[in-house]
């Protein structure tokens, strides 16, 4: 349910700048037909609907970005429903960067509500709960920057040369997931540092960006449910969920 005292207060970037390489195939895997709907219309209208959400951005592929515009805006009215005037209203899509961060970081710098807080969120990952979402929300009020994972259930190993050097203890270990949120003017000061003095390795989250600067970030609990669409062997079970979803 809805908390109207924070109605308009967080913003989303959904980075679908990705090619999906793993996935082969000579589309985006954020554009390949899950069930009815393409893999990034999940995601975003989860976001869109939600009344927290004051405004959403995609970053998309630059050579994708009018196929997007077409998609999204051109058949909003058909392709999404209900949802159709918030495409309109909440929605505005950007170029991605060269690399993932970057378009995240095009995305941030692309916001223009009065969101306080932005939550980023992988297009890949199309099964993201509103519950998850609003626990996203009271962590970053409560406490502040966080991460969507998922404890490890499996013994981890560390090897090397596959020949394994040692065990670690899977207590504390968190497979990270998306969204991973922050306060957005936080992460606009921590871009300007990073234009002034580059970064010596490539984040792959924003979790990881928040870590180098030694702010905190805080874990909410996720499930497989948020796993993400990597693989072909990732379809099928994706496609097994929607299946599942819409036989009832």
């Amino acid at each position: 349910m809805a908390n109207s005292k924070n109605f308009g207060k967080f913003a989303a970037v959904l980075p679908a700048g990705g090619l999906g390489k793993r996935m082969g195939g000579n589309i985006p895997k954020q554009l390949m037909q899950l069930g009815n709907k393409p893999v990034y219309q999940y995601s975003l209208e989860t976001f869109l609907k939600m009344d927290e959400i004051a405004e959403v951005v995609m970053a998309v592929p630059a050579d994708w970005k009018s196929f997007f515009e077409k998609e999204i805006f051109g058949e909003a009215t058909s392709r999404f429903g209900e949802s159709s005037g918030l495409v309109k209203e909440k929605l505005k899509i950007v170029i991605g960067g060269k690399e993932r961060w970057q378009s995240v970081e095009n995305g941030v710098n692309a916001l223009t509500s009065n969101a306080e807080y932005v939550l980023v969120h992988d297009v890949a990952r199309p099964f993201i709960s509103e519950k998850i979402i609003r626990d996203i929300f009271e962590t970053l009020i409560n406490k502040g920057s966080c991460l969507v994972a998922k404890p490890a259930i499996d013994t981890i190993k560390i090897a090397s040369e596959g020949r394994v050097e040692s065990t670690i203890d899977r207590n504390k270990v968190w497979l990270a997931q998306t969204p991973q949120a922050a306060r957005i003017d936080l992460l606009k000061q921590l871009y300007a540092r990073i234009a002034k003095e580059p970064l010596n390795f490539t984040p792959t989250d924003e979790a990881s960006i928040l870590e180098f600067f030694g702010e905190p970030v805080y874990i909410v609990k996720g499930d497989s449910a948020n796993d993400k669409l990597t693989t072909p062997e990732d379809f099928e079970v994706f496609a097994s969920r929607v299946a599942q979803k819409t036989s009832f």
